[in-house]
């Protein structure tokens, strides 16, 4: 009967560590950017898809360029609004440790905030998410001409890796026109966004950290006159999206 006992204890121990998923409480969410969001001291990336960041520009209909970075945010917020929000919490980001991958829905809702965004045309599906299967989402926004396909515009992850070559999506792409494309949603001065003053520029030395690039504080040394590649609006997003700090850059100032 002991081992018995030993047993039945050990199973539910095994039973208890391979549940690969946690609910968080429903509590007010923070949005951090079109893909990331805040339940109390907790950051979780939205599962399965790719949303353009703060600083992405893309093209209209009419040919016009516009901060589709700072619209996909704020169409995350209006989904929100103020609502209590609820994340099945999958492990930590493979990429970036300090946050969580989460499938989050507003309280008492059945739809996760990754597929309304698909849904609105303000992401894209990721097919090597293990739970985020959005094609179909996906292929009615860019039929109906939705958010980001209404124009044209490049994948966030090809933006966020500095890839002028990536492939051009959208309704309003010509290829007559590829040139002046690029050069506009990859313009050689990326306007800050308000708020974002954090200085990125992609460099080769950083890949031996395992890095992207290097942000640059305002309290750096190199900060007057660097010409950015991306603009970040915290330390932690400049962090999440691959990039360290430069070494040059005083010790942020201690809280009294």
């Amino acid at each position: 009967m002991k081992q018995m006992r030993s047993r039945i204890f050990l199973v539910a121990t095994l039973l208890s560590v391979a549940v690969p998923a946690s609910q968080s409480s429903a509590a007010p969410a923070t949005v951090k950017d079109g893909n990331a969001l805040q339940l109390g001291n907790i950051t979780y990336r939205l599962d399965g898809i790719d949303v353009p960041p703060i600083d992405q520009l893309c093209i209209d209909e009419h040919a016009d360029v516009w901060t589709c970075g700072i619209e996909a945010r704020d169409q995350l917020s209006k989904l929100i609004d103020g609502k209590q929000v609820r994340c099945d919490d999958l492990g930590a980001d493979p990429t970036y440790r300090k946050r969580r991958i989460g499938v989050c829905r507003i309280e008492g809702e059945t739809t996760s905030l990754s597929q309304l965004l698909v849904q609105k045309g303000f992401a894209l599906n990721v097919e090597a998410s293990a739970s985020g299967r959005f094609k179909p989402d996906e292929a009615r926004a860019k039929d109906d001409r939705l958010g980001l396909w209404k124009g044209c515009f490049v994948a966030p992850r090809e933006f966020s890796a500095g890839n002028k070559d990536g492939p051009l999506l959208g309704a309003a792409c010509r290829t007559d026109r590829d040139r002046e494309i690029r050069e506009a949603i990859f313009p050689d001065d990326l306007v800050m966004p308000a708020g974002c003053n954090i200085k990125g520029k992609y460099a080769v030395r950083a890949r031996v950290t395992g890095n992207l690039g290097i942000y640059h504080l305002q309290a750096c040394r190199s900060y007057p006159g660097l010409k950015q590649d991306r603009w970040f609006c915290s330390e932690d997003e400049a962090q999440a999206a691959g990039f360290r700090r430069a070494y040059n850059c005083r010790p942020p100032a201690k809280s009294k």
